[in-house]
């Protein structure tokens, strides 16, 4: 069975998840065999503290248009999204800061961590920059490089920045999936080829009706070829 991926996302007040931000806004869509489910969890997060102008400036997310969301505290929620991710394979551009703030509001309620919920990360703006040494990176960079349609995304919202990123993501493995079946043709082709096989081939022998008839056809062809039938020149040597 295929282990489950999530392409997350989350927003926050701020970049740092020890000197008191907060979470705002969690994304995750699940992917199972390279194919989205539509198993997925969006949740607007109220952060307990003021909102910074410069961070709702990225996210476009005030306090205020939180509180018409009537978006739940983390304490609500955290636990849900605790059991959404757990032992899932999360995909994630700078996974660092994502892990680091859902790490925070799970210790906070006495959760397990991303990492004691058995999840494994892979952190695709690491895997940009190994691919592409030199090159930009940003989500923004990543969609340009792979003509993912990015006019939708007016602020960088968790929802849309996930849809980028599973697109994203997708184009960026697409070789290593495809090699991965070239492989497996050669492996299946190499199966059949070391299949044991007869240490010698079995040998019919003619039977006397066989031979006959055998015979009469080269009688035919001695006759339209004039002579010249080419199964019994060295017979006729032999016999002379």
């Amino acid at each position: 069975m295929s282990q489950r991926q999530i392409i997350l996302d989350t927003e926050t007040t701020g970049l740092y998840a020890g000197s008191g931000d907060r979470l705002v806004e969690f994304a995750g869509l699940e992917m199972t065999n390279r194919h989205f489910t539509g198993k997925n969890l969006h949740l607007y997060v109220h952060p307990e503290r003021d909102m910074p102008e410069e961070a709702a400036a990225v996210h476009g997310l005030t306090i205020d248009v939180l509180e018409e969301k009537n978006a739940p505290v983390f304490a609500e929620v955290g636990q849900q999204i605790a059991d959404f991710l757990r032992g899932a394979e999360l995909i994630i551009h700078n996974a660092k800061f994502d892990v680091g703030f859902l790490n925070m509001e799970f210790q906070r309620m006495g959760l397990p961590t991303i990492e004691a919920l058995g999840c494994t990360v892979t952190d695709t703006l690491a895997m940009a920059r190994q691919m592409f040494p030199g090159q930009k990176a940003s989500l923004d960079a990543l969609c340009t490089r792979f003509e993912v349609d990015r006019s939708k995304r007016v602020y960088h919202g968790a929802l849309i920045d996930c849809e980028l990123l599973g697109e994203v993501y997708l184009a960026m493995t697409r070789g290593q999936f495809s090699l991965a079946d070239s492989f497996a043709e050669s492996a299946a082709e190499a199966a059949v080829n070391r299949r044991p096989r007869p240490e010698y081939l079995k040998v019919v022998q003619p039977n006397e009706a066989e031979l006959a008839e055998h015979e009469a056809y080269l009688d035919t062809l001695e006759k339209t070829s004039d002579g010249h039938c080419a199964w019994r020149p060295k017979a006729a040597e032999a016999g002379a």
